[in-house]
């Protein structure tokens, strides 16, 4: 690696730290926000309860995946942020009030730093509204616990789920060059990804020809994906499989970005001049 990339690499992880400690800052809005996917977690989990009562096997999971499954979309909310946050509503303000010109003149790219601020950001919530409540669910409910390579598996599915997420959410941002305030498309995408990712209910149970699209949907690799690996429906090619899908996408989304990008900045006029 030479000079300049290394330097490349230490600033993009002085961004990402630097996010992880401003989310820090936010205590009080941390605990509520586990005490709510805590409530939430526990609503939803005697919702599933009562629905695999009905159908033991349904979706092809035992009560105890569903269950599982459950709390890790709970746990995986903020850390991907499936209802837009983070960096990504940074950009578009900055956008619409001007700002971006500022980060359009620092000698670094611009999807570099809002996706390194973006993972930053998703470490905190991982570490904090994403451990808490698992830990609820598994002292009230008890969990599936996956085999180490199910765990690494998880581990990597997590990450690309949250640059797939960045990705389709810095996409609707950047419309903010065209039609200033993104506040819409940014609705638009939190309905998408609440019915697309598995948080609802687990894409599996939907009718064959919706599930196929779903699954082969980028929403799947927020939720759907990382849980059915950690529940071993995803082990050895298969597990390679569903994380190259993730691979694919992430890198799929980041070079659209980046045209996007390249092309918002040389047709688009800054607001305020």
């Amino acid at each position: 690696m030479s000079g300049a990339q290394h330097s490349q690499v230490g600033l993009y992880a002085a961004v990402a730290a630097r996010s992880f400690r401003r989310y820090s800052t936010y205590t009080a809005a941390t605990l509520a926000g586990i005490f709510t996917n805590s409530v939430f977690g526990i609503i939803l989990t005697f919702a599933y309860l009562a629905l695999w009562e009905q159908n033991p096997t349904a979706g092809g999971y035992e009560v105890d995946q569903a269950v599982t499954f459950v709390w890790i979309g709970q746990a995986l909310l903020m850390t991907i942020a499936l209802w837009s946050g983070g960096s990504t509503d940074d950009l578009a303000e900055r956008i619409r009030n001007g700002d971006i010109a500022v980060d359009l003149y620092r000698p670094v790219s611009v999807l570099g730093w809002y996706l390194a601020a973006d993972l930053g950001r998703g470490l905190y919530h991982f570490a904090t509204r994403g451990v808490a409540p698992t830990i609820v669910g598994a002292v009230l409910f008890g969990l599936v616990v996956p085999s180490p390579a199910g765990v690494v598996g998880f581990a990597i599915s997590i990450v690309l789920a949250v640059v797939v997420s960045f990705s389709v959410r810095f996409l609707f941002a950047v419309s903010a060059f065209w039609i200033l305030d993104a506040t819409g498309p940014r609705v638009l995408l939190s309905v998408l990804a609440t019915f697309f990712s598995g948080l609802t209910l687990p894409l599996n149970l939907f009718p064959e020809g919706l599930r196929q699209v779903a699954l082969a949907l980028p929403f799947a690799s927020y939720i759907q994906t990382p849980a059915d690996i950690w529940l071993g429906r995803h082990t050895g090619a298969d597990m390679l499989a569903a994380i190259g899908l993730q691979i694919l996408w992430a890198v799929v989304l980041l070079a659209l970005c980046s045209l996007v990008l390249r092309a918002a900045t040389r047709k688009v006029v800054v607001q305020g001049g």
